[in-house]
């Protein structure tokens, strides 16, 4: 599954319990006709995937819907869902003109006339 949207939020890298569990989290609001702010957890070496992306780049996330169960004292079963991210991509648009050649690197064609042949096929 994917999510496209903007970044909102780029979390710090939070660390739990003995073993070393990194989690760090990113918010990308969707640009749908109610957006919605979906709040996507990066866990472990996947962490480091945000360190070259800036709130407000467009983006494309790749995730996978994770569900677990939890017994309370009481004994009721309770359901929690999260969003793990596992790969992003920028969609923002490159800046206009940032690799184009001027049209001065290029020589004007000479001899140019109507009666050339037509021989492109469309």
């Amino acid at each position: 599954m994917e999510v496209i949207g903007k970044v909102k939020l780029i979390g710090d890298v939070q660390t739990f319990g003995s073993n070393g569990f990194q989690k760090r989290e990113l918010v990308v609001t969707t640009d749908d006709q109610y957006p919605q702010m979906i709040n996507i957890e990066f866990q472990q070496d996947k962490t480091d995937l945000l360190n070259n992306y800036k709130v407000g780049q467009d983006v494309k996330v790749s995730i996978n819907l994770r569900g677990r169960e939890w017994i309370n004292p009481q004994g009721e079963a309770k359901y929690f869902n999260s969003i793990v991210g596992w790969r992003i991509e920028n969609l923002s648009q490159a800046p206009a003109g940032g690799n184009i050649p001027s049209p001065d690197n290029f020589e004007p064609a000479s001899k140019v006339t109507d009666e050339e042949p037509d021989d492109l096929p469309f």
